[in-house]
């Protein structure tokens, strides 16, 4: 349409998670859709005798009938109304408005009434509205997170040799192994390639094979892969041992451009509580959605929201694969995880995102969070868009303004959440440290010793265990 029509939505109870509205179009606005489906009729088509755009209606009818005008505007009306009924509402469904299989036609001269369904998210309420507690490192950089850098970095000049162990491959070994490529498993292939089995993310079939061979021994595995079997020939050399050194002052100087230990870890003190300013807010946020989330009193998540969340992750997800030119299953065999496993954990976080997403909105809905019009204006500001006006008026007329509106409400609730909470600082490196537990591996690369220069490159000989592929 080419004005907003001027509709009144009577929207219903949701029942078994269905939102029913009685959408009415006034007599008015259901002539003009008519006469504006003739109109682009006459200028799409060229009859006999007539200039495009001048012909008359009884041509039209006699030729195309009128009913099939009718249902044409009829057609047209229904499409425009799905983003005036979600905007009426302020409501993000799941999925889309859904109409009757065989809705009446438009009548001219008369209001046009429809029934329209929808699903919808529950309505669920939380078992506490406390702001929940939660614990958090300290902003200071503390000696046990000190000591991990160290130790990262130290990790990089470690050095293997045979350890000379006349015994069978176990778990947390690292390993020197020879493997040829038989079949489809080029990425694997290499010479004196060493492998750490200390929980490093390979496929079943070539963990199950090196663990468990001896020193000089030969063996063939092979595994599916995608479309393809994956064929290789493993030759274990030795299992390794590493050799780290003892960090002195001249280790300082020489590897870390550093004069003394003391100055190293000033700098990484300094780089630590630098990259904290950046990162505690969000770790901050994400801890209290993942506790507020478990306060949600609502046993099942329904499937269909669910299945909304899951596409969503999917395609952030491939997205990002594609970016890096990788596809799914070279992804998934280069890590050894089965499909259905990544499947089901893909499940598993949108279960866990649909329940924190449903536990910001009734958090929101208690503390009756409003969001007003310059909310809206601010949110687009922050988008940094060259013209808020087009772009609200764009978002409105695809009834998208209440999915800005939703997410401002869970920024409100979020922020309230902050500003509430109880938290408990506690030194978790230390902790962990104390436990005997590895801290969680980091996707990143590891950064290098502030403000100097970075360690010299590494030779052959301080070659670091690998978990192949490499991407």
């Amino acid at each position: 349409m080419e004005d907003a029509l001027n509709i009144t939505v009577k929207p219903q109870e949701p029942k078994d998670g269905v939102l029913t509205a009685q959408v009415t179009v006034p007599a008015a606005d259901v002539d003009a859709a008519i006469a504006k489906t003739y109109r682009d009729i006459a200028h799409k088509y060229q009859f006999q005798g007539f200039r495009r755009g001048h012909v008359p209606r009884p041509v039209i009818d006699g030729i195309l009938g009128k009913q099939a005008v009718l249902a044409q505007a009829t057609n047209d009306i229904l499409n425009d109304l799905e983003p005036m009924v979600l905007n009426e509402l302020d409501i993000v469904p799941i999925g889309r408005l859904e109409y009757p299989e065989e809705p009446d036609t438009l009548s001219a001269g008369i209001d046009y009434m429809v029934e329209c369904h929808m699903d919808v998210r529950p309505s669920a309420g939380l078992t506490s509205y406390d702001a929940p507690s939660i614990t958090m490192p300290p902003d200071e950089a503390t000696d046990a997170e000190i000591e991990l850098q160290i130790n990262q970095l130290l990790s990089y000049q470690t050095t293997y040799e045979d350890a000379k162990l006349e015994r069978a491959v176990e778990e947390g070994d690292i390993i020197s192994v020879n493997i040829d490529d038989v079949g489809n498993g080029g990425r694997y292939a290499g010479q004196n390639r060493m492998i750490s089995l200390d929980g490093a993310s390979l496929p079943e079939a070539l963990r199950n094979g090196l663990v468990g061979m001896n020193p000089g021994e030969t063996k063939d595995v092979s595994w599916e892969e995608g479309d393809s079997t994956v064929k290789l020939t493993l030759t274990l050399n030795s299992i390794m041992k590493a050799i780290t050194p003892e960090l002195t002052d001249e280790l300082a100087k020489k590897n870390f451009g550093f004069e003394t230990v003391d100055e190293l870890k000033a700098a990484i003190k300094e780089e630590i509580e630098q990259d904290k300013v950046r990162s505690l807010p969000g770790l901050k946020e994400d801890r209290l959605v993942e506790a507020v989330g478990k306060l949600l009193d609502l046993e099942e998540v329904p499937e269909n929201y669910k299945n909304q969340i899951f596409n969503e992750l999917a395609n952030e997800f491939l997205s990002t694969l594609q970016r890096q030119g990788l596809t799914l299953d070279t992804y998934l065999g280069a890590r050894g995880v089965e499909a259905k496993d990544f499947l089901n954990d893909l499940h598993a976080q949108a279960d866990e995102r649909a329940r924190q997403s449903l536990a910001l909105d009734a958090l929101a809905s208690h503390l009756d969070i409003a969001v007003s019009d310059d909310d809206v204006r601010a949110e687009f500001g922050k988008a940094r868009v060259d013209d808020v006006d087009a772009a609200i008026d764009e978002w409105t007329s695809g009834g998208r303004i209440p999915a800005i509106r939703e997410s401002i409400r869970r920024t409100k609730a979020l922020s309230w959440l902050v500003e509430n909470a109880e938290v408990e600082i506690v030194d978790e490196v230390g902790e962990r440290a104390a436990a005997g537990k590895k801290p969680a591996k980091k996707k990143s690369a590891p950064k290098k010793a502030a403000g100097k220069k970075p360690a010299k490159k590494k030779d052959s000989s301080k070659e670091q265990p690998e978990e192949p592929p490499a991407e």
